[in-house]
């Protein structure tokens, strides 16, 4: 296992990840995918703060940050995304991902960090919580996917 930052050349699998999400899942509530131009953008604008997992030389996962909310007041505090292949996942990679990527947070000045989950994602709550997030708020019916209801669940870190 490698953790790393995201350089452009791994736009393709990225976008391979977050697209299945995007079209396979609640996780998010999205429904457009991603191009492979605009996660390449999205890899340069944010570095250092986008990290890849790699296992044996293969992108198999990542986690990201970018602005929770627009203006200064709310330039410490950011809204992070985490995925893993389904390969990845259980053996503690994720982990060590968003350990890696608070190492970079603090290291930007970073104050907090912001889990926005999809209800119908209960292991990611459960995830967030290992990791030290506290549940802040809850809103019920935001997002609508796959002609579900689906309820938004905030995640809060103090880093």
């Amino acid at each position: 296992m490698t953790l790393r930052a995201a350089v452009p050349e791994d736009a393709e699998r990225v976008t391979a990840l977050w697209n299945a999400m995007i079209t396979q899942t609640l996780s998010t509530f999205t429904t457009i995918p991603r191009n492979i131009d605009e996660v390449g953008e999205v890899i340069t604008t944010r570095s250092p703060a986008f990290l890849v997992l790699e296992i044996a030389g293969r992108v198999e996962g990542f986690a990201t940050y970018g602005p929770f909310r627009p203006g200064p007041g709310y330039a410490h505090t950011v809204e992070h995304s985490v995925l893993l292949s389904e390969e990845a996942q259980g053996r503690g990679q994720g982990r060590a991902l968003m350990a890696a990527l608070e190492d970079v947070a603090r290291a930007q000045e970073m104050h907090v960090l912001i889990g926005a989950v999809s209800s119908a994602n209960p292991g990611a709550v459960a995830f967030h919580e290992r990791l030290g997030f506290t549940q802040i708020g809850r809103l019920p019916e935001v997002g609508r996917k796959a002609g579900q209801w689906l309820d938004l669940i905030l995640m809060q870190k103090l880093l």
